[in-house]
């Protein structure tokens, strides 16, 4: 927690401040018992009304001054910890907005929000009580020390005897509840999961009439994380009486032995009640620790795991001198003998693979499922690096450019189509910030997207719901389309961008793009033969190798598993 806390660095004046006032809140309550104890030692026993009411307003006085020095350090001190919460917030989404795919996949998306939120919120919660209390504790409990023995040094037995008393509950406490905070921590983590499986899935649940079974994973995951947090509570609840006993037990202590002295003439009256104040504070000074120690091991769990996601370096960086790549070469792709293997994964995605794809040429893949397609596109925009081998993109090796430039130059279009929250017009703008309008109804016309904005209430402005549920998906996939052509890149990825799309649409689409991008290089990943059998080049994958490369008539003449698949979609009229 401690790697955490440098983030403060920003909010070190509203930090200090906070140390100052609450410096000066201590020692005002360590100075209220003293006066109390001058006015019933000296006043009330002489008689003397003016010492009496001169003493009493200096503690009004200073009551106050510790009064207000509590609310400025409250505030200052929320302050600067939903400022450090506000930093790592930021911290961590800029972070992880550097992962490559492989870390999102190691990860997971349900636990780095809980990261980002919940994780966050403990830290802050616990840095703004932190920030009063590790002042406060030590000076109350050191203070009332010095001062109950100035008091009365024959009932500082009381106080040794407590205090270790104390200490071993403590110590208890903290050592049981530190691995149940971490557990909590990864069952909400848990609990996330299930959630959002369950709220993105639920057409996929109602369709087979899973309800039942959703209802009962997530109640096992909530009764999982509840049974954890009632064990938590029960030993919090555990605390607090035997706090409460054993400060009950003290004060009757106190009472009980130093009447004795009272009585014997040894102390007085003052002393005795200073005495008893300067023991409770002792006392609540050890209970504000052990609300800390309570408090610290779950905070400290999540620091953990907040560590852990920014100690995660990106496998995939730009690199230190970076190569830009000449006018001459632009739109070429080529895959330099390419073999790539998924993390943990017994055999690679891809072998061998070689290929190059130029400008004004439209290079299609088709293969069976998991034959290696997508993977084989992602490594276009560098969303995962490849193990050997080199995929260059304008003549130069994709590691050797950045990401940002080479991303630039690329549109693409991924196999499930994502939409934004906002309107139509910002989610085709999403590929080219500075897009006019005309570009962008342009881009749409192209897309066959014009058709359906029309007939909206509000075109272009209409309004796209969250996951773009209020459009259809071969709607989702043609505006997907459009914010790749509003871009005009270099080289255009489709990864069975058109799977959605009836035929008619599908013909009108191929055709409008195909004017275009006639000076663009346009890699195409098909799963129907006919969209595809027009395309300068095909090359066709089985098991993450290439089958065979080359126009639709060659590979049928020579390769036996590209007329498999044109034999399982196609007539013998249609081949002909």
């Amino acid at each position: 927690m401690l790697k955490l806390l440098k983030y403060l660095k920003p909010y070190w004046i509203p930090v200090t401040a906070v140390f100052i006032l609450v410096f000066f809140q201590s020692m005002a309550q360590l100075y209220l018992p003293n006066l109390m104890s001058d006015i019933v030692n000296h006043g009330i026993t002489n008689g003397d009304i003016d010492y009496i009411i001169r003493t009493g307003e200096l503690m009004l006085l200073v009551a106050l001054g510790g009064t207000v020095c509590a609310v400025l350090a409250g505030y200052l001190s929320a302050h600067a910890a939903m400022g450090l919460g506000e930093i790592l917030r930021n911290r961590l989404f800029n972070h992880i907005s550097g992962f490559s795919l492989s870390e999102f996949d190691k990860l997971g998306a349900p636990s780095l929000i809980t990261r980002n939120t919940n994780d966050v919120t403990q830290i802050q919660m616990v840095v703004m009580i932190m920030l009063r209390m590790m002042i406060t504790a030590p000076i109350m409990c050191i203070g009332g020390i010095i001062m109950a023995v100035s008091k009365d040094k024959g009932l500082s037995w009381v106080i040794i005897v407590v205090i270790p008393i104390l200490a071993v509950i403590i110590a208890l406490v903290a050592s049981k509840g530190f691995p149940l905070f971490q557990s909590i921590q990864k069952k909400i983590d848990r609990i996330n999961l299930v959630l959002r499986e369950g709220l993105s899935g639920i057409r996929v649940i109602r369709a087979f009439n899973r309800e039942d079974d959703e209802k009962k994973r997530f109640d096992d995951a909530n009764l999982d994380l509840t049974k954890t947090s009632i064990e938590v509570n029960r030993l919090m609840a555990l605390l607090m009486p035997l706090m409460m006993l054993i400060m009950n037990f003290t004060t009757i202590a106190i009472i009980w032995f130093g009447s004795i002295r009272v009585d014997s003439g040894v102390s007085n009256i003052g002393n005795m009640m200073a005495f008893l104040q300067y023991a409770m504070q002792i006392l609540f000074s050890l209970l504000m620790a052990a609300m800390m120690f309570i408090m610290v091991p779950r905070a400290q769990a999540s620091a953990e795991r907040i560590n852990e996601v920014l100690a995660t370096r990106p496998e995939i960086l730009d690199p230190e001198e970076e190569v830009r790549p000449s006018s001459e070469m632009r739109g070429y792709v080529e895959f330099r003998d390419v073999t790539y293997r998924y993390h943990g994964a017994e055999e690679p995605a891809l072998r061998n693979i070689s290929f190059k794809a130029c400008p004004g040429e439209v290079t299609a893949l088709i293969g069976s499922t998991g034959s290696g397609k997508t993977t084989l596109v992602n490594l276009i925009p560098r969303f995962y690096d490849v193990d050997s081998g080199q995929v260059l993109v304008d003549g130069v090796d994709v590691r050797s450019q950045a990401q940002e430039d080479l991303r630039a130059r690329i549109g693409f279009v991924p196999q499930k189509a994502v939409l934004f929250s906002g309107t139509i017009a910002e989610n085709i703008r999403y590929g080219k910030m500075d897009a006019t309008d005309e570009e962008i109804r342009h881009a749409a016309e192209i897309a066959q997207a014009t058709e359906f904005i029309s007939v909206m209430k509000d075109g272009f402005d209409s309004e796209i719901a969250q996951g773009g549920t209020n459009v259809s998906g071969g709607q989702k996939q043609r505006l997907s389309i459009a914010r790749a052509l509003v871009r005009r890149p270099e080289v255009y990825v489709f990864d069975d961008s058109f799977s959605a799309l009836d035929f008619k649409t599908d013909a009108r689409l191929r055709a409008a793009l195909k004017k275009e991008m006639a000076d663009s290089t346009v890699i195409i990943i098909g799963q129907r033969v006919a969209s595809i059998m027009d395309a300068d080049r095909i090359i066709v994958l089985e098991e993450g190798r290439i089958a065979g490369m080359g126009t639709h008539k060659e590979l049928y003449r020579d390769c036996r598993v590209y007329r498999e698949i044109v034999a399982s979609q196609l007539s013998e009229e249609e081949i002909a």
